[in-house]
């Protein structure tokens, strides 16, 4: 995959552990260029935490161009961020969207209990932001570009402890796809990547660690993916080595979606 002379947006890193981070290292190391938000920090945080959890990993970028604050739930943050790309890059070639949050309460409990408010919350954080992001980025796409979003298996199947985020989840992938249909004419693709389990700050409030084990006897290659393998594949949908991909959900989970029986781990009951 090659990037030289691509510029981008990266949505969504909160820490070195971030598989938005490990994507955007790929497409840095094979020549690209990114921009950066992080969560604004609170106005009486004079350590400034959000931004430096980010900016101690794009200060060692020359490639990482530059680091915005943006609330995804605030229009007018988003059209700041996307005005301010302009103006650093004029056009963009990709944007990653690794944006999702539900409250822990929400998490916590079963689905039929989840909160009118605290569903809303979700399905605005986890959801709405990718077709407000997709609309401030499509003036400002080259035609060949790409966006690629963040999504779990938990969308397509009943993964109990996901929740409400399974809901969301569910919604993301159609907003996907009709995102990809809507920008087509525009030579712009626009596809999901499903990881496996993966230890970041969502994957932990999500129960990663109890995921772990599961992946790991159940997936066909009998082990868990890497932040690395989940990196190469996010920057391949961002690349033009998938020219032809869009409206796709992509797994890097071992194999594990495919199964249709326990398979492996049967032979773990049994001992």
């Amino acid at each position: 995959m090659q990037f030289k002379g691509k510029k981008g947006l990266i949505l969504g890193v909160a820490n070195d552990h971030s598989i938005a981070w490990a994507i955007a290292k790929e497409i840095m190391d094979a020549g690209g260029e990114c921009g950066f938000t992080h969560l604004p920090d609170r106005p009486d945080d004079e350590r400034q935490r959000n931004r430096r959890r980010v900016s101690q990993l794009t200060d060692q970028y020359e490639n990482a161009k530059f680091l915005l604050p943006m609330d995804a739930q605030k229009d007018d943050d988003i059209r700041s961020v996307f005005s301010q790309t302009e103006e650093k890059f004029g056009k963009i070639d990709f944007l990653l969207h690794s944006i999702a949050f539900a409250d822990r309460e929400d998490l916590a409990r079963d689905t039929i209990h989840t909160s009118r408010d605290g569903f809303k919350l979700a399905m605005d954080v986890s959801v709405y932001t990718l077709l407000a992001c997709a609309a401030a980025a499509k003036p400002i796409l080259n035609p060949g570009g790409a966006i690629a979003t963040m999504t779990y298996f938990g969308g397509e199947k009943c993964v109990p402890g996901y929740n409400v985020m399974g809901i969301c989840k569910a919604a993301l992938e159609a907003a996907m796809r009709y995102l990809a249909y809507d920008l087509g004419p525009q030579g712009v693709r626009v596809n999901a990547l499903s990881a496996g389990p993966i230890r970041t700050l969502a994957g932990r409030a999500a129960g990663v660690e109890e995921m772990l084990k599961l992946y790991e006897y159940m997936a066909p290659i009998g082990r868990n993916v890497s932040h690395e393998e989940v990196g190469r594949t996010g920057a391949f949908l961002l690349s033009e080595a998938s020219s032809g991909v869009t409206g796709e959900i992509l797994h890097v989970d071992g194999g594990y979606h495919a199964m249709g029986s326990p398979g492996r781990l049967l032979d773990r009951v049994k001992d």
